[in-house]
């Protein structure tokens, strides 16, 4: 078996684990660039659960993009993803794979693990949005999530999404000229961006702890953010920067 599809098969049952409370049923989707051009995702309505081969697809990625550019019916689109894919007999791409692509081609991420944990959507999908991700708590979620968090407004989930979240994505770039590590779509839910597999479970598992503790804080007169000053310390420190690379080393196949 294909070297990358095998550790995303790895990580994507981890992600599914009921343990982590991060997704049921068909929920969420996984990708992993091949290095050639091409990445693997997930295929649509498949769990995450039961990952194996046959569940993802691989697509070529500059024509993934080309689609992005065109004004395309649902069903133009069905059969557009249909042709992207390095092996007609494999089933179709989920819709996310336009997400998924762009964060590879233009953001340089390797792997992209989008889930909907209940904590976390409890907060996107109140009135607060994201607001309540703007600031920190503690240092770890700074750690493993990043200084700065990617936003992006409730809009129609597939092509309409994958748009919006290409211009949050070129905002963020040019205002901290590096890749975000989480983008929180409002009323939808999270999208870990990793160079590891290890990555994704770190920043997703440590989301779901951030927003339990935000959701904490509120039984307790609300919360109490670490200044922008602090946080940006946190960021910057060598030892941090040290553990974060020691946490991200890649996930072994099972």
């Amino acid at each position: 078996m294909d070297k990358i599809l095998e550790k995303l098969i790895a990580v994507s049952k981890q992600l599914a684990d009921p343990f982590y409370e991060l997704i049921i049923l068909g929920e969420g989707n996984t990708s992993a660039s091949c290095g050639d051009g091409t990445i693997w995702i997930k295929a649509s309505g498949s769990r995450l659960a039961n990952a194996n081969e046959k569940i993802f697809s691989r697509v070529q990625l500059d024509k993934v993009m080309d689609l992005l550019e065109k004004d395309l019916t649902d069903e133009e689109i069905e059969k557009g993803l249909v042709a992207t894919l390095v092996d007609p007999k494999m089933k179709k791409p989920s819709v996310e794979t336009f997400l998924h692509s762009i964060f590879i081609k233009e953001a340089g991420i390797k792997w992209v693990g989008h889930s909907h944990p209940i904590s976390v959507m409890s907060i996107l999908c109140s009135k607060e949005g994201a607001k309540p991700f703007l600031q920190h708590l503690f240092p770890d979620e700074i750690v493993m999530c990043g200084e700065h968090v990617a936003v992006v407004p409730y809009v129609d989930p597939g092509l309409t999404l994958s748009r919006a979240v290409r211009k949050s994505l070129r905002d963020y770039l040019d205002a901290h000229g590096y890749a975000p590590k989480m983008l929180l779509m409002e009323n939808h839910g999270l999208v870990a961006l990793g160079q590891t597999p290890e990555d994704i479970i770190n920043i997703s598992i440590m989301a779901d702890k951030w927003a339990k503790t935000i959701l904490g804080t509120y039984t307790m007169n609300g919360p109490r953010y670490l200044t922008k000053e602090q946080a940006n310390r946190i960021e910057t420190r060598q030892d941090e920067d040290y553990r974060r690379n020691q946490l991200s080393q890649s996930l072994k196949s099972k």
